[in-house]
């Protein structure tokens, strides 16, 4: 319908648009809400995270790979080297864009439609131009730029959780790629001396001093340690490549070195305290099901709002025909909700929303259980590589003496001192690998706090609910 009205009226009606579009105007951040997502990081790993800008900051970032890579890589130095290059991370933190852009498009008005029409007939001409806004559009763009400033912040939990799991399985995958490689040194010894032992074994059964059934039992513990050399050395190759891949290295930077042995455990271990209020209020995945909750409860809101009334445009009309004055007025254009009262968007709505509540309290649940396992892991790792450290190897250690002493007495043969020698094989190799599983569980529990091992919420429930102006 058009309605005639005065030109202080339609000047009232733009300054009231034009006000409301630059309240409603958004521009994009410099930083592109990376950091935040280093903050985060950083507060959980001690590492911040980077994305190249430039060819300037891409050398800054190549010479610190190229220090870190060339002298002997720590777990710290592999976790920086990760978070530094790891084309999958930063593949995530250009996805940050993608989130602002939304945000910076929710706070933008739709652009105005334009019309114009001539009809001529009975020599008169009559002319009718208009622009129209989208006026429930312009309205709502506070809740829908609320709704998308809550998304962003969900993209940047997202990203931060992505770097701190990053870091953790570099972590782990550090301790493995270690031990793995002393395991493999160990082994190699274990071959030499068990070779050395099948060679005087021959060369004695050949004097006629031993069985050939002595000689049997030697040659084939060498095979032995043989196979198991060689199962140690691809052991050795795969946690090794497993590293690589996760600090996304190739070519020349592959030939990092490692330590030669796992770090020494602490002198005791951490306290408990309250690790499960610590989780929550570090864990990422719950604050992201949080943040869900409450952007959907957000989304509902709006959905309610634009219910029944989802399309209403108003605009300026102005109308001129042959030998008349010119006509100026208002048009106005509302869909009336005769058939659709937007119900069923609205139960939707309420449905996702009841989802997202759902998701959260199953997403503390999980993270108090989670935490729990992680420090009873943490616990008895500890006790068990302590065990070790102070029982099994002294004990270890000084049958060795012992018996060393009694061959120097010639209290036995050389095959009893080997085959003593063979019997320690298990407990060093139990004692590599408990001091491995210590490291690798003190990981997990401060994934399992941070909440980077845990199921993920995406904020897709938000996205959903959200009812656009549709016309």
């Amino acid at each position: 319908m058009t309605i005639q009205t005065s030109p202080p009226m339609l000047r009232a009606i733009g300054a009231g648009v034009l006000v409301l579009v630059l309240s409603g105007c958004a521009s994009f951040s410099q930083d592109g809400g990376l950091d935040a997502v280093s903050a985060m990081t950083s507060a959980r790993t001690g590492q911040d995270v980077r994305l190249p800008q430039g060819s300037a900051d891409n050398a800054s970032i190549q010479d610190e790979l190229d220090r870190l890579l060339g002298a002997p890589l720590s777990a710290d130095g592999a976790v920086r080297v990760a978070l530094l290059n790891n084309r999958g991370l930063r593949a995530s933190l250009a996805g940050l864009g993608v989130a602002e852009a939304d945000l910076v498009q929710a706070g933008r008005m739709a652009n105005p439609g334009v019309s114009f029409s001539r009809m001529s007939g009975g020599g008169e001409t009559e002319i009718e131009r208009s622009v129209m806004f989208d006026l429930v559009g312009l309205l709502t763009i506070p809740i829908r730029r609320d709704i998308e400033a809550r998304r962003f912040k969900g993209a940047q939990l997202l990203a931060a959780t992505d770097a701190v799991r990053l870091a953790a399985d570099t972590r782990k995958a550090w301790f493995n790629a270690v031990a793995a490689a002393q395991s493999a040194h160990y082994a190699e010894q274990v071959r030499e001396a068990a070779q050395a032992s099948a060679e005087l074994a021959r060369r004695m059964a050949k004097a006629g001093n031993l069985s050939a059934l002595d000689q049997a039992r030697e040659q084939v513990f060498s095979a032995e340690t043989t196979t198991q050399l060689a199962r140690a050395r691809h052991n050795a190759t795969a946690a090794r490549e497993q590293l690589a891949r996760l600090m996304s290295v190739w070519g020349a930077q592959t030939a990092f070195t490692l330590p030669e042995r796992l770090p020494d455990l602490p002198a005791a271990p951490r306290d408990e305290g309250n690790v499960e209020a610590l989780a929550m209020r570090q864990r990422l995945d719950v604050q992201l099901a949080k943040l869900d909750a409450e952007s959907t409860a957000r989304a509902l809101g709006l959905t309610r709002a634009t219910g029944v009334v989802n399309v209403l445009d108003a605009g300026y009309v102005n109308a001129s025909k042959s030998g008349a004055p010119r006509e100026n007025g208002y048009e106005i254009e509302l869909a009336l909700p005769i058939f659709d009262w937007g119900g069923a968007r609205v139960a939707k709505a309420e449905a996702l929303y009841m989802g997202a509540v759902h998701r959260t309290a199953h997403t503390a649940t999980t993270a108090r259980s989670q935490v729990r396992e992680a420090w009873s892991a943490y616990r008895t790792t500890y006790d068990v590589a302590r065990h070790y450290r102070d029982e099994v190897v002294p004990l270890q250690k000084k049958i060795s003496e012992e018996t060393l002493l009694r061959y120097n007495g010639m209290l036995m043969s050389v095959f009893e001192l080997l085959a003593d020698a063979r019997a320690q094989i298990t407990g060093v190799n139990t004692a590599i690998e408990a001091q491995r599983d210590f490291w690798i569980a003190e990981t997990d529990l401060q994934a399992a706090i941070n909440g980077s091992g845990g199921s993920t919420v995406s904020l897709t429930a938000a996205a959903s609910a959200e009812a656009a102006p549709a016309h």
